[in-house]
């Protein structure tokens, strides 16, 4: 299949769009301005109340007639421009491909290995987001601002999440197979010396996954704004290899050394060592990077800090030589049983994203210059991206969408196929957008003889009000019959001829219904949960114990306890921060949601969701969960958690 890397089929039609589009941007600008700025977020509410001088209001009611009186100017060249603009849609391809053909500036996809299907397995890492891009105007109703700003933020902090090296922790006591709090002291070994900081073998100490360092009233992205941090991944690092940590049996033993360390592999964190990534009302707080005597100290990230710049300095070292290196703990998983009786997997809320992320499943990215700088920021780490994915105007749908749908696809894996359709029955303000899904088919590996190994991934939003439980089901019934038209169309396979083996067939997305609330019954029972997993719950309307909601309470976005990862993580870790700042179903009492918070029960609504086959794979193989976790990591810039799952893809008769 033919990989669309323009949205137009000839450059005279991508001119032509692109004049039309340059006479109807400045009303569009215009328009979102001034509505805008009747929104006030809950930060920028706070703002004002502490402004004596009431500054803000008064640019507002000076700037609103200019902005009026633009925009009426603007609107004969903008009626011109939609002249033009509406009948090209016709011919407006449904996707936009990228590849970075530069290898050496991406920390994941080139570093890749073959799979050849043997062996003790492959591991394949997913996450899911919805990001709220929307036009600046829009994203307000989400208490959300600053579209592009945030856009680039949040690129820069999912790339420095998944480029962090992993740190496998193996713990030689047969009788110990936690690791405790008090355990991590004795990783922690200062390091002396600005300027010719060295590693230490062992010298490994407890952190958080950004540092955050405040001065209290920064914009949320407005570091990004200001161009990239000293803390983007390093080309040309190792992501791949981990350091290995051998820890003793005994207490009080002398200091575990790291098995065979990989010399010079980089790859940074969010922070930068600057005062980064920060959300906007945050002061340094104690406590806010963790604490050896914390009680989530088992879960969060180790540090390790090396020496000596790897390129670009000649090797002379210098004040910006001391390089911090964020770490998850991959323990082993009798310890994730026995940690964990219940679930045969490690779960947990993390404060970043997974290390080695293999494909990332975004929605809600509507507006093309934040779809395109969040693309250059992945770009760093993902070699794959389809973005500014949808139809406009009236093409294939019954009504005219002035939105695309919001999806986004980044893989270190090269895609094979795609394909996209959008839901026809979107209703009210959903109808604006081209809410779909999108179907892709990607290669992960190929065995000794040459069977291509592949893999298949769906990305979709339903329908959001959560009254129109009917249509969504009626979109869930549509996503089945697309994806199994889907793989129909693009399998090369047959019973006789088998040239493809399939790995895994993952689903993820907003699906915009929870599995406890009493309204969701429908999507509850829906057919789609008899043909995948979900790893979150055990049956319609009963979700595991761990499981947590995924939709934040907009209201407490900017709280100083959940404005940045770390202090979100442990706000999440307790039931009663759980009830403040998740949201639940909402209430049909007078009363409200905010008054039933303590009689409600669960852990908030749940409505990001990532599905597995278990059927339909390689007969010989089987995949398997190996990690699960909610990630705090986009904390102040958008009101939904990510989640990410990492799967185990394995030989059925090597695990018997």
């Amino acid at each position: 299949m033919v990989l669309y890397t323009t949205p137009f089929p000839t450059s005279c039609l991508s001119a032509l769009h692109a004049v039309s589009w340059a006479l109807i941007f400045p009303c569009y600008w215009l328009l979102d301005r001034l509505l805008a700025s009747f929104l006030p977020t809950t930060y920028e509410k706070r703002q004002r109340a502490d402004d004596p001088c009431c500054l803000q209001l008064l640019c507002t009611v000076l700037f609103t007639p200019v902005y009026l009186a633009l925009l009426v100017a603007a609107l004969p060249f903008a009626f011109l421009g939609f002249l033009f603009w509406s009948p090209l849609q016709s011919t407006r391809r449904p996707y936009t491909y990228s590849r970075l053909e530069d290898k050496s500036l991406a920390g994941g996809t080139a570093l890749l290995s073959e799979w050849k299907g043997t062996g003790a397995g492959k591991s394949f890492c997913f996450a899911t987001a919805n990001l709220c891009l929307l036009p600046d105007s829009l994203a307000r109703l989400n208490n959300v601002f600053n579209t592009q700003a945030r856009a680039k933020e949040i690129g820069q902090r999912i790339r420095n999440g998944a480029a962090r090296p992993q740190i496998k922790i193996y713990i030689d006591s047969p009788t110990n197979t936690s690791i405790s709090a008090a355990s991590f002291s004795s990783l922690v070994s200062p390091q002396g010396g600005e300027a010719g900081a060295r590693a230490i073998p062992g010298s490994i100490k407890r952190t958080s996954s950004v540092e955050y360092k405040g001065d209290g009233g920064r914009h949320p992205g407005e570091e990004a704004a200001n161009g990239p941090a000293s803390g983007d991944p390093a080309d040309g690092s190792s992501l791949e290899d981990a350091c290995i940590v051998r820890i003793g049996g005994e207490e009080g033993g002398r200091p575990p050394e790291a098995d065979d360390p990989v010399a010079g592999s980089q790859a940074r964190n969010g922070a930068g060592g600057g005062p980064r990534g920060q959300t906007p009302n945050h002061t340094q707080r104690d406590g806010d990077s963790g604490s050896l005597g914390s009680p989530s100290a088992s879960r969060e990230s180790l540090v390790k800090a090396r020496g000596g710049p790897d390129g670009g300095g000649g090797g002379e070292p210098g004040a910006n030589s001391k390089l911090l290196y964020k770490a998850s703990v991959v323990k082993k998983a009798a310890a994730r049983r026995r940690r964990h009786p219940d679930e045969a997997f490690d779960h947990e809320i993390s404060a970043f994203f997974p290390a080695n992320l293999d494909f990332l499943c975004l929605q809600e990215v509507f507006d093309k210059r934040a779809a395109a700088k969040l693309k250059d920021q992945l770009h760093g780490y993902f070699e794959y991206i389809l973005y500014d994915v949808g139809v406009y105007g009236c093409r294939g749908c019954c009504s005219f969408k002035c939105l695309n749908s919001g999806l986004f696809f980044a893989s270190r894996y090269p895609v094979m196929d795609v394909a996209y359709h959008c839901y026809p029955n979107g209703r009210g303000f959903d109808a604006l957008a081209s809410k779909g899904a999108l179907f892709l088919k990607v290669q992960v590996g190929s065995t000794p003889q040459d069977q291509r190994i592949v893999g298949y991934i769906t990305c979709t939003h339903l329908q959001a009000p959560q009254e129109d439980s009917a249509i969504r089901c009626e979109q869930l019934d549509l996503l089945q019959d697309w994806l199994a038209d889907f793989r129909k169309s693009t399998s090369s396979s047959s019973a006789a001829n088998p040239e493809e083996l399939v790995a895994f067939d993952v689903i993820c997305g907003d699906l915009n219904f929870d599995n406890c609330s009493s309204d969701d019954k429908l999507e509850q029972q829906h057919s789609l949960f008899t043909r995948y997993k979900d790893p979150c719950r055990l049956g319609p309307g009963e979700e595991k114990p761990w499981a947590i909601g995924t939709l934040l309470d907009t209201n407490g976005l900017y709280d100083e306890d959940v404005c940045t990862p770390d202090n979100l993580q442990k706000v999440l870790e307790s039931e009663e921060g759980r009830r403040e700042y998740l949201a639940f179903p909402a209430s049909k009492s007078p009363g409200g949601q905010k008054g039933r918070k303590d009689l409600l029960k669960g852990n908030g609504r749940r409505i990001d969701y990532m599905l597995l086959a278990e059927e339909g794979l390689c007969p010989d193989w089987k995949a398997e969960v190996e990690e699960f976790s909610f990630i705090t990591q986009l904390s102040g810039l958008t009101d939904h958690l990510p989640v990410a799952m990492r799967l185990m893809v394995s030989a059925g008769e090597e695990e018997a």
